[in-house]
C-alpha cells in the first residue's frame, strides 16, 4: 500500500486526559488448563489504573492484553482508550501534552476539510433524492449545527485566535503542498452519497436530532477520501468509520483514529488483499476441520466467500451492538497473534529471541481468523447439509445480531490452542526439536492468555 500524505499522517513526535470535545465535529501447544477461563467482563476504569500512570501515560503492551483478557473496555473509559488503541495519541503522550496535540489536530482536520471544499464546492452539499425526509432534515440540523459552531468560534478570546492563527498557518503550509485528485474524488463522493444512508440509521446516535451525525460521517468519508487517493473509499468504510464517531463522538477524533485504522487494514478493501484472507480462512479451516473442509470444497463452496461481510466489517453485524463494540476493540488489541507471541519472546530474550515458532506454525493465522472458524464450526452440522452457495449465504445471513460473543471468544480460544498444541506436536514427530536453550513454543503463551 502507499502510504498516505504527510499531511494526512498523525504527527508523530514524543510531546503530544483524555481528548478534548471542542472541535467543529462534537457531537454529543500443551498449555495449562488455565488457558481455556473464559473471557470476563469488559475492564473497569479502576482496572486501566495499572495502564495509565498518574502523568497520563500508557504501558501499551500491557492496555493491549488488558483489553483482550478482560473482554473489552466499559463503555465510559472507550472514548480515552480508542484514542491510543487506534493511534491517534502516542501512548508515551501525557495527558498536558495530548491537549496540545488535540488542538493541532483539529486545526489540521479543518484545513485538509476546507481545501476539499474550495476544490470541489459541488461537494459541500449532500446530494439528497428528495424524498428521504429523514435525511432533508438531517442536512438541515447540520447546516445549522455549523452555523452555531462559527459564532461560537467568532466568540473565542484574542489569544486563542492568535494561537489557532500560528496552527492554521502550520497545517496550510503542510496542506497546500498535496494536489488532490478531483476526477477520482468526485467518484468518491458520489459512492459516499449512496453509502451514508445506508448507515445503520437506527442506532440511537443516528436517531432524531443525532440524524445530523450522518453529515458529520459523510465529511469524515470524503477527506480521507481526497488526502488517501491509494484507498480512496470503498463501499463498507462507512459502516467502520460510524463506529469511530459513534464512540468518540468527535468528528476530529473520528478522522484521525479512523486514517490510523485503515492505514493497517486497507488492502482487505482490495480485492487481491480480501482474496488472501479467505485463502488463510480456508488453509485454517483444512488444519482445524478437514472433514468440512473437504465437504466445502465437493459442493464448490470452499472459497468461502459467504464470509467476506464478517471479515471484512469485522463481524460488526453477527453480534448485539454492543457487544460488536467490545469485539472491534478486542481484535484491535492485536494481543494473540501468533507473530506478536514470537516478537515479544523475541524481546524478552534480549533480542536474539528465546522461542521459535515451529515450522509448521502459519503466523498469518490472525485471531479473527479463529474467530471466524468457531463461528462455522458451531454451525458445522448446518453448513454440512447446505448444497448450494446461495443457501448458505442465507443462513450467514440469518445470524446477523444472534450470535454469542463470549461463547464465540471461547471457542476462538480454545481452537487457537489446539491449532498450536497440534503444530508443537508435528513439530516433534518431525524431529523440529527446539534447542537447549529455547523453552517449547507452547510455555510463553501462558502469559498471554493469565
Amino acid at each position: 500500500m502507499e502510504r498516505q500524505s504527510d499531511a494526512a499522517a498523525v504527527p508523530q513526535r514524543k510531546a503530544m486526559g483524555s481528548p478534548q470535545n471542542g472541535d467543529e465535529g462534537s457531537n454529543r501447544g500443551a498449555v495449562p488448563g488455565n488457558l481455556c477461563q473464559p473471557l470476563l467482563s469488559p475492564c473497569s476504569s479502576s482496572g486501566l489504573q495499572g495502564v495509565v500512570d498518574s502523568e497520563g501515560r500508557v504501558d501499551e503492551s500491557r492496555l493491549r492484553a488488558y483489553i483482550f483478557k478482560q473482554g473489552g473496555v466499559l463503555p465510559g473509559d472507550r472514548r480515552l482508550v480508542w484514542g491510543f488503541l487506534f493511534g491517534m495519541y502516542p501512548c508515551s503522550s501525557t495527558a498536558l501534552e495530548r491537549a496540545a496535540l488535540s488542538e493541532e489536530l483539529g486545526v489540521r482536520y479543518q484545513t485538509m476539510k476546507r481545501k476539499w471544499q474550495r476544490e470541489l464546492p459541488g461537494a459541500v452539499r449532500m446530494r439528497l433524492n428528495g424524498t428521504d425526509e429523514e435525511l432533508i432534515a438531517a442536512v438541515k440540523r447540520f447546516e445549522r449545527s455549523r452555523l452555531e459552531a462559527e459564532e461560537s468560534e467568532a466568540e473565542e478570546s484574542e489569544e486563542a485566535r492568535e494561537k489557532k492563527a500560528f496552527l492554521k498557518l502550520q497545517a496550510q503550509v503542510l496542506i497546500d503542498r498535496v494536489q488532490l485528485d478531483i476526477e477520482e474524488l468526485q467518484e468518491a463522493v458520489r459512492i459516499i452519497d449512496k453509502d451514508v444512508p445506508r448507515t445503520e440509521r437506527d442506532l440511537d446516535y443516528f436517531l432524531g436530532e443525532g440524524s445530523a451525525n450522518l453529515l458529520v460521517l459523510r465529511e469524515v468519508l470524503i477527506t480521507f477520501a481526497a488526502f488517501h487517493p491509494d484507498v480512496s473509499y470503498t463501499q463498507g468504510m462507512n459502516e467502520l468509520c460510524s463506529r469511530f464517531l459513534e464512540v468518540l463522538d468527535s468528528e476530529r477524533d473520528s478522522y484521525w483514529c479512523f486514517s490510523s485504522y485503515m492505514e493497517k487494514i486497507a488492502d482487505d478493501f482490495k480485492a487481491d488483499g480480501l482474496r488472501r484472507k479467505i485463502e488463510l480462512e480456508v488453509k485454517l479451516l483444512q488444519e482445524l476441520d478437514p472433514e468440512l473442509h473437504a465437504h466445502l470444497g465437493r459442493e464448490d463452496l470452499g472459497s468461502l466467500t459467504f464470509c467476506h461481510r464478517w471479515l471484512l466489517l469485522g463481524f460488526q453485524r453477527e453480534f448485539e451492538h454492543s457487544d460488536a463494540l467490545r469485539l472491534f476493540e478486542i481484535l484491535s488489541s492485536n494481543h494473540l497473534e501468533l507473530n506478536e507471541i514470537r516478537d515479544q519472546e523475541r524481546l524478552r530474550g534480549g533480542g536474539e529471541g528465546r522461542t521459535e515458532l515451529p515450522p509448521s506454525v502459519n503466523p498469518d493465522f490472525t485471531f479473527e481468523l479463529f474467530l471466524c472458524a468457531a463461528i462455522l464450526l458451531e454451525h458445522r452440522a448446518t453448513l454440512l447439509s447446505c448444497p448450494s452457495e446461495v443457501q448458505l449465504i442465507q443462513f450467514t445471513n440469518s445470524l446477523q445480531g444472534k450470535l454469542d460473543l463470549n461463547a464465540t471468544l471461547q471457542k476462538a480460544k480454545e481452537l487457537f490452542i489446539k491449532y498450536c498444541k497440534k503444530s508443537v506436536l508435528d513439530c516433534f514427530k518431525n524431529h523440529c526439536l527446539p534447542s537447549k536453550d529455547r523453552e517449547p513454543f507452547s510455555f510463553p503463551l501462558r502469559s498471554f492468555f493469565s
